[in-house]
Order: C-alpha cells, then structure tokens, then sequence
C-alpha cells in the first residue's frame, strides 16, 4: 500500500473517529422520565431502549475506527487479523476499519451466530 493510499484511509478514519465522537456526545434519549399515563412510560422505555442500542452500536464502532488507526501507526493496516493477508482494497475502500479480510470476516460472522467467540480474543487485541 502506498502512503497516499494510507493517508487517504487515515483521513477518512479520522473523519469517522470525529462523526462518531459527536454521535456519542448526544445522550438525551437515554434519560429516565416519569409520566402519569403508563402509555407514554412504555413508549418513552421503547425509545430509550432504542437509543442504548444506537449508543452501543456506535460505541463499538468507534471502538473498531480507532483500532484501524491504531493499525496505520503500528504498520499493519490493510492485513487481515487472522490469515494475515492482504485485504483486498475494494473492501477498504467500503469498509475502511474492516480488521479481516471478506473470508475471515464471513468465518468470524458465522461463528458470532452460532454463538461461538474465536476472533473475539483478536479484536479485544487490535484495540
């Protein structure tokens, strides 16, 4: 990979980094209110369920961005975790803090629905 390549990338995850930063700054759906009508409680519970899980998912999203600069510095973007391949730029260019290339990333997707944690240990390691 070139280092335009690798700068382009780096500003794009810097970018995502920041968007999300700002994402995760917003909580006011998370907060708890009290409402006479037990209508509106079980509504106001629904959207604040929804709106942890935005949170989480955004979380873990920052998580895997800063992961994939972390991988700029340390001179392994671009190589899959497991197989340590080359990932291919097609699938950066989609996802640019995909940590796998597509055929681990379909292994590891696999194993997360059948409950199984085999890649867990390396991305808890990536990050």
């Amino acid at each position: 990979m070139t280092n335009a390549e690798m700068k382009s990338y780096k500003k794009i995850l810097l970018a995502k980094e920041a968007e999300l930063v700002g994402a995760l700054r917003n909580r006011e759906g998370i907060e708890i209110e009290k409402s006479p009508d037990a209508l509106d409680e079980v509504q106001r519970a629904a959207e604040r369920e929804l709106a942890i899980r935005t949170l989480d998912r955004e979380s873990s999203h920052l998580r895997s961005v800063r992961a994939a600069l972390a991988r700029i510095e340390d001179g392994s973007f671009g190589v899959c975790l497991h197989c340590e391949e080359d990932i291919s730029p097609k699938r950066l260019n989609a996802v640019p803090w995909a940590p796998f290339c597509i055929g681990c990333q379909e292994q590891y997707d696999a194993h997360q629905i059948e409950g199984e944690e085999l890649f867990d240990d390396m991305l808890v390691n990536a990050a």
